[in-house]
């Protein structure tokens, strides 16, 4: 049990996500997984949640691992062609975590969904929450677009573009 978490998962409230991802942003990004899917066949959702709740929190529950939970939680995996993607972020932990689906994960690997992430957290540690969020949907919009292309007979959209709150 590490006191110092538990106790920024206390101290960080929806307010300070919503300061970060205010409306107009959770919009902007919104916007940016819309126009990066019209690239490609892949799915692509964003999800920020401010805190882990206590059960979870006291068994020291890692971001990745609540990411899988999310993963499953909003039917990412649920995709005719295996290729959704979740960025997710914890953010008391100030972690960024991409949970994807087998399809588009064999092309792709742990490395380069780790890249993503640290210039994602990068952005973050300069306060720049939108910009780092959309270049991390880009970089992975490149990979899907690479291993999934768009064009004739592409799938419609199986996934809500919007971001979560949780």
């Amino acid at each position: 049990m590490n006191l110092k978490r538990i106790i920024r998962h206390l101290w960080t409230d929806r307010w300070t996500v919503r300061r970060a991802f205010p409306a107009h942003a959770m919009q902007t990004i919104e916007a940016a997984i819309r126009q990066a899917e019209a690239g490609h066949q892949g799915q692509i959702r964003f999800a920020v949640e401010t805190s882990l709740d206590w059960e979870p929190l006291l068994k020291s529950q890692t971001a990745r691992e609540r990411a899988i939970d999310v993963f499953s939680l909003l039917r990412v995996w649920d995709t005719a062609q295996n290729n959704g993607v979740l960025i997710y972020l914890l953010f008391a932990d100030r972690d960024f975590e991409i949970v994807a689906d087998r399809g588009i994960d064999g092309h792709v690997g742990k490395q380069g969904w780790e890249a993503i992430c640290q210039d994602m957290e990068s952005a973050f540690r300069h306060k720049q929450f939108e910009a780092g969020v959309i270049g991390g949907i880009k970089a992975v919009s490149e990979h899907l677009a690479r291993y999934y292309p768009g064009g004739q007979g592409a799938q419609a959209n199986e996934l809500p573009d919007q971001p979560v709150q949780l």
